[in-house]
């Protein structure tokens, strides 16, 4: 068992992140032979930064973390600590069983990461007291605070929540399932402090609904490629101003969301190609993720003119 350090620092500077500003999920970049682009990553992490994100999550799902061997993880972790430079928390992403998570939490902890989230374990349904045993073992064998999330086969019910905030180490809990009674009762049975955000595919499209629940923070899927959209729309959340978000919702959003449900893998590879189409040096995905096909890339590249015209930005 490890000695932690205090969680209070990296815990306060999430939560001062989530209130200003947009969770950044970074894309990977790859050369066009699938090999990776540390330099690529950089300069597109940069871009990133300069558009004031809450805070950074690299090697997480929008940054194909299931495709990237060990190396290759510590290297995308390291220059994101770099880029950043201490400007806002870096919470690299850790999976599959907890020896494995183990692994790469350890690669995490020498490259300078502040945090870890911790994606769903890999296949099996398992019963709520593993998912607490899977957590317990990762957080006892880091110095870095967990921020659990929930989607596809991994819920977590309220009295669950309850266990795993009490876990040394576990600050937090991102959600992918927009199951907002579930959410509400998990809220209420948290202790003070502890963190919770929007983590759905297009967060925007719930983030009213979260926010009466008590969750008003979210990851951006679309700050990977348009920045400018996703904090013209945080701003206009922030300030109330529901004509405003709702333009950007029916203009915008929605018909994104539907391109994003045509084909299955859509929410990572749509992503990349709009970056792309932006000349943002990302690269293609990694299979088993497919990018998009000629129809489906020219139809976002109408709907991104569109969005960014509604906030008054350029290509």
């Amino acid at each position: 068992m490890v000695t932690r350090t205090p969680l209070t620092g990296a815990a306060a500077r999430l939560r001062d992140g989530m209130a200003q500003g947009v969770l950044s999920f970074p894309l990977t970049s790859f050369h066009a032979d699938g090999s990776l682009d540390l330099d690529g990553f950089r300069s597109y992490l940069g871009g990133q930064l300069e558009t004031n994100p809450g805070a950074v999550f690299p090697a997480c799902g929008t940054g194909e973390f299931s495709a990237l061997d060990d190396e290759e993880y510590g290297q995308v972790v390291a220059a994101a600590v770099e880029v950043t430079a201490g400007r806002v928390p870096v919470v690299a992403g850790t999976g599959y069983g907890y020896a494995q998570a183990l692994r790469f939490a350890r690669i995490a902890e020498q490259a300078g990461a502040d945090a870890l989230l911790v994606l769903p374990h890999y296949l099996n349904k398992v019963p709520q007291d593993g998912l607490v045993e899977q957590l317990r073992r990762i957080a006892d064998g880091t110095r870095l605070p967990l921020i659990a999330y929930q989607r596809d086969h991994v819920t977590y019910d309220a009295e669950t929540v309850r266990r795993i905030a009490a876990i040394p180490g576990v600050i937090g809990l991102k959600d992918g399932h927009s199951d907002l009674d579930r959410l509400q009762r998990s809220t209420l049975a948290a202790p003070d402090g502890f963190l919770f955000f929007n983590g759905a595919p297009t967060a925007e499209l719930q983030a009213r609904a979260y926010a009466t629940v008590g969750i008003p923070a979210y990851s951006s899927a679309v700050h990977a490629f348009a920045p400018e959209i996703a904090n013209a729309f945080f701003q206009a959340l922030s300030a109330g101003d529901d004509s405003r978000v709702d333009k950007l919702l029916a203009d915008f959003y929605v018909p994104f969301v539907e391109l994003r449900d045509r084909r299955p893998g859509y929410a990572v590879s749509l992503v990349k190609a709009a970056a792309r189409l932006r000349g943002r040096p990302v690269g293609p995905v990694r299979a088993p993720l497919t990018d998009p096909t000629p129809a489906d890339l020219a139809d976002l590249d109408t709907l991104l003119t569109t969005g960014l015209n509604l906030v008054g930005a350029t290509r």
